[in-house]
């Protein structure tokens, strides 16, 4: 009899437990499931606010959704989503802090390569006066080079090439605005230096015609006539068109008179003779 009520007890005490582990599941269920009805109710208000230009908002939902569910694939998509909507108004700041989280986050995410497109690309968009501030260029460079280094057969490679070829320009153009300074100041050397530097790094920027002739410029000044001639046949072999390598032609040639000038000249000169005739 003792046995048949330790049986019966066993039995009871199974089903209670068992009973009382279904409720747990089936509570664990219900949560989960209300977790996720919010994670997509703030989703869609992160993605309306982003419509109506709300980015704050927008942002503050789209944190909700990865604070949620943070181990699943909403999870990088809405920092990126985060990010994209502090980009799209200008608050690259918050954008930069976002798309650092993500990359650091979720490196192996197939949207890494868009992630470091748009971290560069806030970085670009943050210069101001490069003649001032280099800190922003400089990064915005270094991400563009490792988008191509790392991702060369996207269209995030292409994209970079092309801002690269911008950068250059921009840094080149710094380059010739010291230059310049310096030549003011009858600093040939420190001069010298910044129109070598165009030559030398920027070659594939419009600038590099001007740097060129700088050097003409200064080495005839100092005496090196010599070196004056190599950095004018330099010009005028790969830039014949350019007006840079008349204004070298007119070192050496102080009377140098450009033919198509001459004709408008000579063109000016007959109307006015013309005109005179008429007042006789």
């Amino acid at each position: 009899m003792n046995m048949k009520f330790i049986f019966t007890f066993v039995i009871i005490s199974i089903f209670f437990l068992t009973s009382c582990g279904n409720k747990k599941e089936e509570t664990i269920i219900l949560d989960s499931k209300d977790l996720e009805s919010q994670m997509i109710e703030a989703y869609n208000k992160g993605l309306e606010a982003l419509e109506d230009g709300d980015v704050l908002y927008a942002a503050k939902n789209f944190n909700i959704v990865e604070n949620l569910y943070p181990q699943s694939i909403w999870a990088p998509r809405s920092v990126l989503m985060a990010a994209y909507s502090f980009y799209s108004q200008d608050y690259y700041g918050d954008a930069i802090s976002e798309l650092k989280r993500f990359i650091k986050n979720y490196p192996e995410n197939d949207n890494t390569p868009y992630a470091y497109f748009l971290l560069a690309t806030c970085y670009y968009e943050l210069i101001i006066d490069e003649k001032k501030d280099l800190s922003s260029i400089i990064k915005s460079k270094e991400y563009y080079n490792f988008i191509i280094e790392n991702y060369p057969n996207t269209d995030f490679a292409l994209d970079a090439k092309f801002k690269l070829l911008l950068i250059d320009s921009i840094l080149a153009s710094k380059e010739i605005y010291l230059g310049k300074y310096y030549l003011e100041k009858k600093k040939w050397i420190p001069a010298m230096n910044r129109f070598k530097n165009v030559i030398n790094n920027f070659d594939e920027t419009d600038y590099v015609e001007e740097a060129i002739h700088r050097l003409v410029e200064i080495n005839y000044i100092l005496g090196l006539e010599e070196e004056s001639k190599k950095y004018a046949i330099l010009l005028g072999y790969n830039y014949q068109s350019s007006e840079w390598y008349k204004e070298s032609y007119r070192v050496f040639n102080k009377k140098y008179e450009d033919p198509k000038d001459k004709i408008k000249k000579d063109k000016r000169s007959k109307i006015i003779t013309k005109f005179k005739e008429l007042f006789k």
